[in-house]
């Protein structure tokens, strides 16, 4: 028994019915790890890439030191790292939060270096007629480049989606019951891990599958030329 279902282990079919709805409920924490952890990612890169992209290098030059930091360390080390260091400093978080923080983190060094590259795929003239109408360096940033660059970087961006929800199953060593940790505790007591397993298998295919669609039409529906703001 796993949240309050029974299985009935009588045959292969019965057993996968049977676990269906658990390995539902693995899934929604699976979405959820990954909505949350892309979020971080998303904002804390577009932070990270303006950083980097700034003139004083007292800014940049730490910016770039912890993005390769966050990228050459292993993610499961920045998960026992929060989960486990961080409480001896009370600073006590959740276990769901501290893996989509951990999941975050990691990628928040990886979709910088995308936006990176769509803030320099913007025409510098604009840079230089922005400066020229005394815009803000905020301004500039928040109106006339990042506009442009995002939509030039979707497909870049769903590919990290995609890479946090197969990297969610690292969470499961700080005991959060996502859809592979439920499987294995599912294998652990029916001695029967080939059901489990494949299903959880079948149902990555279809959130990725899902995913990648979802990302292939924001790109067709995005505007190349730059997001309209009113």
């Amino acid at each position: 028994m796993l949240f309050g279902i029974e299985w009935d282990t009588s045959s292969n079919w019965t057993l996968a019915v049977s676990i269906f709805p658990i390995l539902l409920r693995g899934l929604v924490v699976t979405i959820e790890a990954t909505v949350v952890g892309f979020f971080i990612a998303s904002v804390l890169g577009l932070v990270l890439a303006a950083l980097k992209s700034a003139r004083l290098r007292i800014i940049s030059w730490p910016a770039r030191f912890i993005t390769e930091f966050l990228r050459d360390t292993p993610l499961l080390v920045q998960v026992f790292f929060l989960y486990y260091v961080l409480p001896e400093y009370g600073i006590l978080l959740p276990a769901f939060l501290t893996g989509a923080l951990a999941l975050g983190l990691q990628y928040s060094a990886y979709t910088s270096e995308v936006y990176r590259a769509g803030i320099e795929s913007v025409a510098h003239g604009q840079t230089e007629a922005a400066r020229a109408l005394d815009l803000s360096p905020l301004r500039l940033f928040g109106v006339i480049i990042v506009p442009q660059a995002i939509p030039r970087i979707i497909p870049a961006l769903g590919n990290y989606l995609v890479s946090i929800m197969k990297d969610v199953p690292v969470l499961s060593v700080v005991a959060i019951l996502e859809m592979l940790n439920v499987a294995k505790i599912i294998g652990d007591r029916t001695f029967n891990y080939l059901i489990p397993l494949s299903m959880v298998g079948g149902l990555y295919l279809v959130l990725t599958l899902l995913a990648s669609a979802a990302v292939r039409h924001l790109d067709r529906r995005l505007p190349k030329q730059g997001i309209p703001l009113r």
